[in-house]
Parts: C-alpha cells; structure tokens; sequence
C-alpha cells in the first residue's frame, strides 16, 4: 500500500493468495496500488522494449474483456481428482477471498471455506475515527486497483494545514468476506504497530464513514523502485544496488524482529519519498503482511508470482519466504532479469520449485564473488539455509564497504530456544562444532551477543533476553505473542550463558551447510568432539538422550549411529545429531 504520483502499489493482479489446507481454494490479489491500465503497461515496454525484468504477467488476460484464443477455462474439481498445479486455482482464489467471484465461475464450496456471495450480513464496523471529511481534503487520485485506490490530500487545519498526504480509500462494497474485511483490519494494525522506521511509510490514522475505509499515510513522491530500475535500462550497479539492498533488509528485519512477515516484497512496494537520486526507499503495502510467533509457520499461498518463495508453495513458512523475495530482487537490481521466469504463471512456479537461477550469464561473471554469494544465500531453496536480513546486513559484500550496525536477529531466539531443548550429547557436539566457526561468522555472533547487552562478568541471563528484546518492540511484539515464545527459554532464568556457550546456541547448522566448507566443519568439530565428549552409549541409551518415543523402532533408526567396534558415535551419527532428529526423518525411516 502507500502512495506516489507515478501509480504505486494498492491491489495488484500479479499477486496470488491462497487459504487454507485443502485442495482448490480461491486467490486474493494483493492489495497493491499498482494495477494499471493497458496503456500504462505499454508506456513501460516502450521505455526499454528489450529490457527481459519488465513483461506482462499472464494474469493481465484473466482479467480482461479479451481472453486470448489459447485462454484455459478455470474448472475446478474436488479430490478424489489429482491436485493441480499451485498456479491453477490462483485466480478464482483472489476472486473468492473478497467475494467478487460470478456466479458462474465460483467454485465449488469447501466445508473449511466461506460461501462467495454471503456478505450482506457481515460487520463492516471498523471502529476507526468517522471525521475523515472534516480533516482531510482530497485531491487527485493517484493510482487504482481492484480492491481500492489511492489519492492525494491536504490536512485542513491546524500547524500542518496544507501539507499532503496520501490517503488508501477501500469501498466497504468491496468488502464481501470476511477474510477481505480482516486483511483491512490486520493491515491498518500493522501500520499503526510499525510505523515510525526510517525506512517504512509512516502511518498518520485511519477512519470509516458508511461508504469507505480512509488509511492516510505519509506520500511519496519519488516513484517505484521499479521504475527506477527501468530508467537505468533495467539494473544498478553494485554501489548503487548496496544502497537499495541495506534499506530493503534493515526494514524487513525490524519487521521480522517484531513478528511481522510482509508477504508481497517487490519493486512495486518500495516507493522512493523525492525524485532526488539519493531519496530515502520506504516499505508500502501491508495488506498481505501478517503476526507470525518465530516458531509458527503459515499456510496460505499469498505474494506476486515472480517473487513466491517456494516454501509458501508448499504451504510452510515464515519470515525466510521475505527474504526470498529480497533475493528475487538483488537478482534483478545486479543483472537486469529476473531469476525465474515463464510465459505462465503455473510455469513461473514450476521454476521456482525446480530451476536455479543462472550465474553464467552476463553480466555475472563480471561482478564481485561477493555480490553472487550475497544473491544465491538469499535465494536457497532451503529456508533453514537461507540468509537472514539481519545476516544479510553483516554479510561481507556490504559489511566490506558500508558500516553497518547489524540489527537483534530474531533467528537467535529460534536457535537458543531449540539448544535449550537439546539433549545434553547434542549440546556437547553443538560445542565442539562452534570452535570451527570462521572469524565472519564468529563476528556476526559476537554483534549479537553484544546486542543481548551480557554482564560485566560476559554472560547473559533470561533478563537479558527479554531487556534486549523489549528495547526494540513495538505494539506488533505484542500481537505476534513473541513474550510467550520467551517462555520456552525459561532454563536461563536459573543459569547464565557465556560466549563460549552462546556461540553452541546460536549457531545455525543448515546454514552452515549450505557453504561449501561443511565437510571440512563437520570433520574438525567431529575430531574435537571425539577428543573432548564422545563415549561409548548404549542404542536405548541413545534413544532416550534424544527423546525418541518407545513406538520407534529404535534399531532401524540408530543402528549406523554408533561404531561397533566400540559404541561410541561415529560420524554420521554425529552429524546427524548436529541436525537433530526430526519427526519427518523418523517417518521417512519407518
């Protein structure tokens, strides 16, 4: 959401959502100022016809009066019948969501899902101010979507009488379900919770009167990242692309700090606040955002096409689908194209879940090691190996040439809390693998260990968590029930943990395997693993130290875990125990 003179973003019909578990479920388009007209679109291509970022999406049709002769009529079936692929019930999805489906084309109703067309007894009551009119004057409007558009305004009164803003103006008819009436409710929290980042479109209020949601918010003026990016002929260079990225990943980690996942990160939804080169880049566009605790994961398929994580395909994630989407992005500021692409969007997903992006190409070869190891730890598609955005900001192709304060990475809670869980032979060999960490990645744990502000004595306690944490909440914290996930690190109310220690905890392993050192880390902590706590441990022994549940066929399991020749663990049951037993590899197992 937001606002700017060059269109920005409101509801876009790039954008795909999807609820739910089951199988067919209806799409949303995202709430995105940015969905113009034909002729807007063309001004574009002709900007730089050749250019591979900028080419229409294939949903344009879908929503045309001309389909073309090759369209594919939307059916949908019910299981028994094979599961489509993930981009073919994504428009009736976006229709379904706020109700705007026909009759003809609904589709059939599921029991977890809402009936379309039921809304003339739904509560459109807000609660927001109702004196809209006698604060605001409105001007021209400045950019339209399916779902609301956007002008600009002036205050009437008082010491900023005169001074614009722009104002997200949401008809109530619009509002037909009730999941659409609470994706508005959601996004103006989230505004108001947020608001006050450098980097993130200040929020002023919201207001209702019978007819209309009103979300006033600070105008930007400088346009569109992305179109930015097609005035330069379709790519930054790496200065001026560090500069887009530091804004872009110190916001997205104070959101995700604060429980936040935005969902829809793209060109479109970063506005620059002047025309002036060096402009301030503020994040728009909260309707598709949503509370997240750091152990939850959500299921419904939401964000624009090109910029899907393939997690939120699969129906499972959290805040690493964002910095997916950041990657999608430094991929198209570095190089001019985008990383996966199709002539449809069921092929763009299919890329996303099977295709790597291309290094080999121009201009790859000629950019820093740097900037490419930068992009491909963004774009994993494991979300445990994937870069943080705060990891992204200490990462060496921008800590190397900016000084950047690292922010609290909300990651280390995730890890302590799982090392607090852990058995105590795991913990002993999550020690032994913290003294292969290289000096980067020992200087991103020491910035966060600096950040839980220890002792003078170098330790921290639970009070250090929850003071660290709360010197950086906001009204979202709260929301996102992050204070509850504290609970689970209640072992340090007791106790205090050093460097040493810290380093154990809050070390990742899958990201550590995803570098191309992992052997040489695995066999170094194993040697000092095997000098410092490994012991013979009996099978049952094993099964008990890692909480395996007496329905597990314990020998099947763990039978290549330990040395016959005299019981104790053996490499790969060491690396295995570094990654811990899960109910999926049990599963897999039996």
């Amino acid at each position: 959401m937001g606002a700017c003179t060059s269109k920005p973003s409101n509801y876009s019909g790039d954008n795909i959502t999807v609820a739910g578990n089951g199988a067919p479920i209806p799409v949303k388009s995202t709430p995105n100022s940015n969905d113009n007209d034909n002729s807007h679109q063309q001004e574009r291509t002709k900007k730089s016809p050749f250019f591979p970022f900028y080419s229409p999406s294939p949903a344009h049709y879908l929503f045309s009066k001309k389909s073309p002769a090759n369209s594919t009529p939307r059916r949908f079936f019910k299981r028994p019948f094979p599961p489509p692929s993930p981009a073919k019930h994504i428009r009736s999805l976006l229709a379904r969501r706020h109700g705007t489906v026909k009759p003809n084309e609904s589709a059939i109703p599921e029991n977890d899902l809402e009936v379309v067309g039921v809304g003339s007894g739904l509560d459109k009551s807000f609660g927001f101010s109702k004196n809209f009119g006698n604060k605001y004057e409105m001007g021209e409007e400045v950019g339209r979507g399916h779902f609301g558009y956007t002008c600009k305004a002036k205050f009437k009164k008082g010491e900023v009488k005169g001074e614009e803003v722009a104002v997200k103006v949401i008809p109530k008819s619009k509002m037909t379900t009730a999941i659409a009436i609470e994706d508005v409710r959601r996004e103006v929290k989230i505004l108001r919770a947020l608001t006050g980042h450098n980097h993130l479109v200040k929020f002023y209020d919201s207001y209702e009167d019978h007819t209309n949601v009103y979300i006033v918010m600070e105008l930007c003026e400088g346009g569109e990242l992305l179109d930015r990016i097609l005035s330069r002929g379709g790519k930054y260079t790496e200065d001026d692309a560090k500069d887009v990225m530091i804004q872009i990943l110190k916001v997205v980690a104070f959101c995700h700090l604060q429980g936040v996942v935005h969902r829809d990160l793209k060109p479109e939804n970063f506005l620059f606040t002047s025309k002036e080169e060096n402009a301030q880049l503020k994040a728009i566009d909260f309707g598709l955002s949503d509370f997240v605790k750091p152990d939850e994961r959500l299921n419904d398929i939401v964000g624009s096409a090109y910029y899907v994580a393939p997690e939120v395909l699969h129906r499972s994630y959290s805040t690493e689908a964002d910095v997916w989407s950041i990657g999608v992005i430094a991929y198209i500021l570095l190089c001019g194209s985008r990383p996966f692409w199709a002539r449809t969007e069921s092929g763009i997903f299919r890329s996303v879940l099977k295709a790597d992006p291309s290094f080999e190409e121009q201009p790859w070869p000629t950019l820093s090691s740097e900037a490419r190891d930068f992009v491909k730890r963004l774009l994993n598609k494991d979300p445990r190996k994937r870069m943080t955005a705060a990891q992204g900001l200490g990462h060496p192709w921008i800590k190397n040439s900016h000084n950047i304060e690292v922010p609290l990475d909300i990651l280390i809670f995730k890890l302590m809390r799982t090392y607090m869980r852990s058995s105590a032979l795991r913990k002993a060999a999550l020690r032994a693998l913290s003294k292969t960490l290289t000096v980067d990645e020992l200087n991103y744990l020491k910035e966060q260990f600096a950040l839980l502000e220890p002792s003078k004595n170098g330790t921290i306690s639970l009070h250090n968590v929850k003071t660290a944490l709360m010197k950086h909440a906001t009204d979202a914290t709260k929301e996102a029930r992050i204070h509850d996930f504290l609970a689970s690190l209640n072992a340090l109310q007791y106790r205090r943990m050093d460097f040493e220690e810290f380093c154990a905890a809050a070390l990742s392993v899958h990201q550590l395997e995803a570098l191309g050192r992992w052997e040489q880390h695995a066999r170094c902590a194993y040697e000092i693993f095997e000098k410092e706590g490994n012991r013979a441990i009996m099978i049952e022994e094993l099964a008990s130290e890692l909480g395996l549940s007496p329905s597990v066929p314990v020998h099947a399991v763990l039978h290549d875990w330990l040395r016959h020749t005299d019981g104790k663990l053996s490499f790969l049951g060491f690396a295995k125990l570094l990654h811990g037993v899960s109910s999926r590899s049990i599963t897999k197992i039996q």
